[in-house]
């Protein structure tokens, strides 16, 4: 993307810097790349968990607990991720005011590392409530990391790679299950005397973001915005677009704040207030409910009796399983490199639709699978086109949207109700999915299906394109659902009554407009 160098009159290309990727790549490792590693490690050890469980109980109590007793706690090790996820959810509003985005990042490793020691150590203590209280604690890390990382992603990023980088957040998800597989075969930490160092793993991502990530900036919108910080807003723009003219850029920011006259966070309760950003949240709510009742875990839970039928020997599915983890990545890269192309819009429609489709067909192949020897490979295809479905839009988009379609001041707790949502739906598919399963068997992927459409036409009825688009043009683009001008938008909400030096925000006529008085600064550094 061009850009006019003011310093030197040039017209430059370059609209980033590999400082931006960095940036990206090791928020992303300390953050959705644990959460997608704690998604599916769990997986392997399984077994041994439960021996632990089984073990300590006869130890403390001199009697062998039940069958039934011992797949209540194996439920609750697995759900209270989710619960975890929701407290963290619910506590990154404050995280990320008070201590930035990067901040906010950089103290939640803590909750990652303290969650590793205690899995890790809880065979070797004979504890088994380390481990429950070590997935407690690790879901309230993905649930901060769900929330921060979209949010720095999208303030750091020029608009016109916003979804690219953005889709980074959905890349390391679909690493980390990868890895987690794979370290969770026989031949590595999936057996009895190694089980411990998959959870021990996870200091490895964490110590590394918690190392390297202190040398890059912070948020310049954070900075700007919010702290007041000019100069230090001018030096992250610097690093991060490579270029030393960035008086374009720092002008960008404050025009949203002109034309929204809004310095001061705003909370949920006065977001779900505000009348001019009532669409965008129901669609925020709308796409992150269908992103986890979309049905992909089932996908999971049928994946091995599907592969078995189909002629697969059982101890090479896990294996064969391995290829689906390589699926999400390449159509969750696919996505990145299309996102800036195709639009959003066209990859969540589409990524719903065609899961609808394969849906259908699955539930067809499943139920027709006895009478012919080649049905089930139609029931392979029908899985794998399923998770790239996801993986193209419905796995990573809605966090990149949750982030264009609210301003600065709201977008905290525009991610404290995104983040609600997703965890609320994660732990609503754990207790739920197994009794619809019992209830319906193959046809239980009927109601995925109805999901997925209605997530669809809603997007297509709804769902502006914002590819490229400022967020100033993106709230126009919602202004006309929301019944409201750019006159009536600008009062809604207050302005800030702090000010600094450097910015002043105040009001100067009836029509919503405000004047923002700046000290004349150089807008130029040396990167």
């Amino acid at each position: 993307m061009e850009h006019l160098d003011h310093e030197t009159g040039k017209i430059s290309r370059k609209g980033f810097s590999w400082q931006l990727i960095m940036a990206a790549v090791v928020g992303a490792l300390g953050s959705s790349f644990l959460y997608g590693y704690n998604l599916s490690v769990v997986n392997a050890p399984s077994v041994y968990i439960q021996e632990l469980y089984n073990e300590s109980w006869s130890a403390r109590y001199n009697y062998t607990v039940s069958r039934g007793t011992i797949s209540i706690l194996w439920s609750v090790t697995v759900s209270i991720f989710a619960i975890g996820g929701l407290v963290g959810a619910l506590i990154v509003i404050p995280m990320v005011n008070f201590l930035g985005r990067k901040g906010t990042m950089l103290l939640n490793n803590v909750f990652a590392i303290t969650a590793a020691l205690l899995m890790s150590l809880s065979n070797v203590a004979g504890i088994p409530e380390m481990m429950i209280l070590g997935r407690f604690i690790m879901g309230i890390d993905g649930g901060i990391a769900l929330s921060t990382l979209p949010m720095y992603l999208n303030e750091v990023s020029p608009k016109h790679i916003r979804g690219s980088l953005g889709q980074v957040t959905a890349i390391l998800i679909c690493v980390g299950v990868f890895v987690g597989q794979v370290l969770g075969l026989p031949e590595l930490f999936g057996k009895e005397s190694q089980w411990p160092c998959l959870f021990g793993f996870i200091m490895i991502p964490a110590l590394i973001q918690l190392v390297v990530l202190p040398f890059f900036p912070e948020s310049p919108r954070y900075l700007l915005l919010e702290k007041q910080d000019r100069k230090r807003a001018e030096k992250a723009f610097c690093i991060f677009l490579g270029r030393n003219d960035v008086s374009q850029d720092i002008e960008d920011v404050l025009a949203e704040t002109r034309i929204q006259r809004n310095l001061r966070l705003v909370s949920v309760p006065e977001l779900f207030k505000t009348r001019s950003v009532k669409w965008q949240i129901i669609t925020v709510i709308v796409t992150m409910a269908a992103y986890q009742l979309c049905g992909l875990n089932a996908i999971w839970f049928y994946t091995n009796s599907i592969f078995s039928e189909a002629g697969i020997q059982p101890d090479k599915i896990p294996y064969i399983t391995l290829s689906t983890g390589g699926i999400e990545i390449l159509a969750s890269v696919i996505s990145g490199m299309t996102v800036e192309r195709l639009g959003r819009r066209i990859l969540l429609i589409g990524g719903f639709g065609l899961m609808t489709l394969f849906f259908g067909i699955l539930t067809v192949s499943l139920t027709f699978q006895h009478h012919a020897p080649w049905i089930p490979y139609i029931s392979i295809v029908c899985i794998l086109g399923v998770i790239a479905s996801f993986c193209i839009g419905p796995g990573g988009i809605p966090f990149v949207l949750v982030g264009e379609f609210f301003q600065q001041s709201q977008r905290p707790a525009a991610f404290m109700i995104a983040g609600s949502v997703n965890w609320i739906s994660n732990f609503a598919v754990g207790l739920l999915f197994p009794l619809i399963q019992e209830g319906l068997g193959n046809y239980c992927f009927l109601i995925f299906a109805a999901i997925c459409l209605a997530g669809t036409l809603y997007l297509y009825f709804i769902l502006p394109e914002t590819k490229n688009k400022t967020f100033s043009e993106i709230d126009q683009a919602f202004a006309k659902m929301n019944g409201i001008s750019s006159a009536t938008k600008g009062n809604e909400i207050h302005p800030t009554e702090e000010t600094s030096d450097e910015i002043k925000v105040s009001p100067v006529s009836n029509k919503g407009q405000s004047q923002i008085e700046l000290q004349k600064t150089d807008t130029t550094c040396t990167v």
